[in-house]
């Protein structure tokens, strides 16, 4: 390993997080009408300046504005969602989805039961 360089970091079993402690993230910030997603999770790594940042994410129903300043890679691991691009591309969500949105994506999120995944963000 490089010096200074972070070591490995795990979730011994990402599903079952959402039995360990979570932290309340509050609610999406560009929502779309009612009822409004609340977000939880926890972080695995945060880097210098917050790239990279990884861990565990849940939100619950709702709908929101979604732009993406940087690459991101998910695992879906519960609930089902709806992305739906400016561009028209629509994408559904389901438990073991797993998913990347580039840098600059742009669309809505609706979320119809609370999701629940593991993420990376460059």
């Amino acid at each position: 390993m490089a010096e200074g360089a972070p070591g490995v970091a795990i979730f011994a079993n990402a599903a079952r997080l959402a039995k360990g402690e979570l932290v309340d993230w509050g609610p999406v910030e560009t929502p779309l009408g009612e009822p409004v997603s609340r977000t939880r999770g926890r972080l695995l790594v945060k880097g210098p300046g917050g790239v990279p940042e990884a861990g565990y994410w849940e939100c619950t129903s709702g709908a929101w504005r979604c732009e993406l300043a940087r690459d991101e890679f998910c695992h879906f691991l519960a609930g089902r969602c709806v992305y739906e691009s400016d561009a028209g591309e629509r994408i559904e969500i389901a438990p073991g989805a797993t998913t990347f949105f580039p840098a600059g994506w742009r669309g809505r999120c609706t979320v119809i039961e609370t999701v629940a995944k593991v993420y990376m963000i460059r």
